[in-house]
């Protein structure tokens, strides 16, 4: 009875969605302009229903029914509850009904806050909105009913993937999808504003919090999922630019660039026709990545989906959204002007050459991720790793860094370097002393050299826009932006860090020997037998040392094996310092000739590497900074207005009754 109220729901969401393209269409002529009212209810009610259908699946899979298809394949009735509810969106079908709930309900909210655009323009949006959300719709309810049922009822599910009964499914993927649909809300803003020719402050200020709020869930969900592939994979690696990470840092990439120019547009009336297309351009990445995961075309822990079919769906889908939006802009780009020009040599100027920077960064990797997807269709096997995407990208990240250390300090529309020179001073200074630490420490790769030298300089460079400032008096905003790019030198130090200093160590030992890796000595203690809710492991004990400290740490690294389904998977073990992370993990029984066994040990030393993530989050927090910030100077602004409004009726009124 669930499923069929879940899927009942579905359906009558995807016909409001159609109601809801219908009608914001012809409410945009003269004839139909009584059917602007019904559009924004109809929105409301759409995503309440794309909810229902989501929380029907989420109780058929909480409760293991397997006479649901779905939950038959991805579920066992032993699996601990957390990872029954993860379960829903670990899975093709179920991530795809969240992310149409996503929409639905961003859709919805729209539909319920949004006041500052001109009617037209919202209407247009809306129907915009609607239309990618049908063609969503349409995919699940023909080619991926989340809601099927299966005659004749197993006695016990499938189980889910092991690599994914983690705490890290229940929340990486919801905060990717988040953004993602955020990314589809700046997507329709972006074609309302084109269709109604209202390309302007008003319209960069209202997509501005969605884009914002996009790119803070899509910088948590790579952070998150980051740290969740290093720890869970068992690899020691924090980005390995699998085709997939690359699917979820493409979006990212041209967010960032789309949130500087909004700002730019929304402040100083510049860069529309630029905007425009960012919009359209950040949410074509997500349709690609979304391409990429649910076409089969990869092979991967990411990959949910290994039928060409949908494939072919989402494919059809991308063309006729991205297609149509890229058509729209090139009819009327004519009529989206620049707005207001600026020298180089300002605010804006460093905006833009860090867009163009982002947007080239955003080239390589799609190029280097697609590239070898159509050599293999060609009958050619190409691999393309970290030796294309590191250095190719650093030739604009670099750049790009320095100007972000200067870009804030400079005025709007024209400054000159000279004003700012004696501020730089002290960065300077610091890049050169990075430098030479590098070189006095020796044997360090050039490109961590040049990361940690620019690190430094941006640590201090970041706070720079503070100085002179009254900082209880600061606007959040700026104190957003400070955090967010203090969080680009901390990640960057980090990811530095790690490429130049670690130390890894492959060995094989038996139990009661020592071994060492970076300034830790190690002894394996013994190897034992452990179970858990839905699997068995061996567990190694470790005695841990770190240099001439007298404290013994223990850590256990296991190799479990799950039985639904059956999987063998290594456990790392990790034990953190404030200086870095040292990083195990238990492998195979190795033969002995004396007839005593050895165990394989993998580990690692890897010195300030957690800095990644605390940059990462720093990053996310200066976003959301950010945000609260614009969000109450808006309440502010619509109240003060209300005010005036109210005391001039009131003033109206005594007139008339005088």
């Amino acid at each position: 009875m669930i499923a069929e109220l879940g899927l009942a729901a579905l359906w009558l969401a995807a016909a409001l969605a159609g109601l809801q393209l219908v009608a914001g269409a012809l409410a945009l002529s003269a004839r139909g302009a009584s059917l602007g009212g019904i559009v924004r209810p109809v929105a409301v009610v759409q995503g309440l229903l794309a909810l229902i259908a989501f929380l029907s699946l989420v109780y058929l899979f909480a409760v293991t029914d397997l006479s649901v298809k779905l939950v038959a394949m991805n579920s066992h009735s032993l699996k601990p509850l957390i990872f029954r509810v993860a379960g829903t969106w670990g899975n093709h079908e179920g991530s795809m009904l969240l992310w149409v709930t996503i929409m639905g309900l961003a859709g919805g909210l729209v539909a319920l806050i949004e006041r500052r655009l001109p009617e037209p323009t919202m209407l247009a949006t809306l129907a915009g909105q609607a239309f990618v959300s049908l063609g969503f719709y349409a995919f699940l309810l023909i080619a991926s009913n989340p809601f099927e049922r299966l005659w004749p009822v197993p006695q016990e599910g499938n189980g889910l993937n092991p690599l994914l009964q983690d705490l890290g499914l229940a929340f990486h993927p919801p905060t990717l999808y988040l953004g993602y649909v955020g990314l589809s809300i700046a997507f329709s803003f972006a074609v309302g504003a084109l269709v109604t020719r209202e390309v302007g402050p008003a319209f960069a200020k209202a997509m501005r919090p969605w884009v914002l709020g996009a790119w803070i869930f899509l910088t948590i969900g790579i952070t998150a999922g980051s740290y969740w592939a290093y720890y869970e994979l068992g690899w020691g690696g924090w980005w390995f630019w699998d085709p997939v990470e690359n699917a979820s840092l493409m979006p990212w990439l041209a967010a960032t660039a789309l949130l500087h120019s909004c700002s730019v547009l929304a402040a100083r009336n510049a860069l529309r026709a630029w905007t425009v297309m960012l919009g359209v351009v950040a949410f074509s990445m997500s349709m690609i990545g979304t391409f990429l995961v649910r076409s089969g075309i990869l092979t991967s822990v990411h990959a949910f989906a290994v039928d060409p079919e949908r494939g072919t769906f989402i494919l059809a889908l991308l063309a006729i959204n991205i297609g149509g939006a890229l058509t729209l802009f090139g009819l009327r780009a004519r009529t989206v002007t620049e707005g207001e020009r600026f020298a180089v040599t300002s605010r804006e100027g460093a905006l833009v050459f860090n867009n163009v920077m982002l947007s080239a960064i955003l080239g390589i990797v799609l190029f280097g991720t697609l590239y070898p997807l159509l050599a293999e269709s060609m009958g050619a096997k190409v691999s393309v790793g970290p030796p294309y995407f590191t250095p190719m990208s650093a030739l604009f990240a670099v750049p790009m860094l320095v100007v972000l250390a200067v870009g804030p300090l400079l005025r709007w529309r024209r400054d000159k370097f000279s004003r700012i020179g004696k501020m730089m001073v002290i960065p300077a200074m610091l890049v050169v002393a990075g430098v030479l630490l590098t070189v006095m420490l020796g044997g360090v790769p050039l490109m961590p050299t040049i990361g940690l030298a620019l690190a430094l300089g941006l640590v201090w460079a970041s706070v720079l826009p503070l100085e002179g400032r009254n900082l209880l008096r600061t606007p959040l905003p700026v104190w957003g932006m400070v955090t967010a790019h203090l969080g680009i030198a901390v990640a960057l130090l980090g990811m530095s860090c790690e490429s130049a200093f670690s130390v890894e160590k492959l060995v094989a030992i038996r139990v009661g020997e020592t071994t060492e890796v970076g300034p830790w000595q190690i002894k394996l203690d013994a190897v034992e037998p452990v179970a858990g809710p839905n699997w068995t492991a061996l567990e190694a004990r470790l005695l841990m040392r770190y240099g001439d400290d007298g404290r013994v740490v223990e850590l256990g690294p296991q190799s479990r094996s799950f039985w639904a389904p059956p999987q063998q998977t290594s456990e790392s073990a990790l034990l953190t310092r404030w200086n870095g992370q040292l990083y195990t993990v238990l492998g195979g029984e190795a033969d002995a000739k004396d007839g005593r066994s050895r165990w394989q040990l993998r580990l690692w030393w890897k010195p300030f590497v957690t800095l990644i993530w605390l940059g990462g989050l720093m990053i996310a927090l200066g976003g959301a900074l950010a945000l609260v910030g614009r969000v109450a100077s808006d309440l502010r602004r619509i109240i003060a207005r209300d005010k005036i409004e109210y005391r001039r009726e009131r003033q109206g009124r005594a007139g008339r009754y005088s």
